[in-house]
């Protein structure tokens, strides 16, 4: 973070010098810099203090996200892996449905969710949707029991990453359909773990900023996931030409 932050600084700082240098040069009489001169001046003698709130709201931010995919032991010793899971989901905003109901538990635009799920001990999940929430790598660990876990939507998680995928393999005897397109944090290396889900009937990986040869990823993973529907838009499918590199790089993760 203080690589382009001392960037801007720099440049506010000779933004400012100069603006006031131009000033004296076309005036003969010495008279208060503008506004904005005097805000640019003031940020430069302020940087470390900006740099030091940045770095403190970096470090709240993730210390929010590892408060939120804590493991819920507790809840697990006293109300099962089922209810855990359940509950793990609930507090992130996500929304599930349990195997053989039709019923899809969810929270309402407060945060706030229905008890009810307490009602189905012992019930796995058979569909779960965390798109668009902060579940990561850790609090994984809050649906490792779910063997029965056919449908998992990661659309749009920003902490969604090669290492995540990495430990996808626990739902391997059971995982169908799987979502995670615009997942800013998974390049191609880490597709390459999917090659473990040989279960999986549908994978979408629309939309992966990271991944520069879409093309070749897509006929990748056909290989690997021969039985797997690929589906995958946002991308342009016409440059292929640049893929040498990227084919090395997900055979030598097989």
């Amino acid at each position: 973070m203080s690589v382009p932050l001392m960037s801007l600084h720099r440049c506010c700082q000779r933004l400012a010098l100069l603006t006031v240098a131009r000033r004296q040069w076309s005036s003969s009489s010495v008279s208060p810099p503008p506004l904005h001169t005097r805000l640019l001046l003031f940020l430069t003698q302020r940087f470390y203090d900006v740099e030091m709130l940045f770095s403190l709201g970096s470090k709240l931010r993730r210390r929010r996200i590892e408060k939120k995919n804590v493991y819920y032991s507790y809840t697990q010793r006293y109300y099962g892996p089922d209810i855990a899971a359940a509950y793990y989901v609930l507090c992130l905003k996500g929304r599930f449905r349990y195997l053989g109901q039709s019923e899809w538990f969810h929270t309402d635009r407060r945060g706030k969710f229905n008890w009810d799920f307490l009602d189905h001990k012992d019930t796995p999940l058979e569909e779960v949707n965390m798109s668009y929430t902060l579940i990561n790598y850790r609090g994984l660990r809050n649906l490792e029991g779910q063997r029965y876990l056919r449908t998992l939507s990661l659309r749009g998680c920003p902490e969604v990453d090669d290492w995540f995928l990495t430990r996808l393999h626990m739902f391997q005897d059971s995982l169908e359909e799987l979502d995670i397109s615009h997942c800013p944090g998974i390049t191609t290396g880490g597709l390459a773990a999917l090659r473990n889900l040989k279960g999986l009937r549908r994978l979408d990986v629309s939309s992966l900023p990271r991944i520069s040869s879409p093309g070749l990823v897509i006929i990748l993973l056909e290989d690997m996931l021969p039985q797997c529907q690929i589906v995958a838009t946002g991308y342009d499918h016409s440059t292929l030409e640049r893929g040498e590199g990227t084919e090395e790089h997900m055979q030598g993760q097989r």
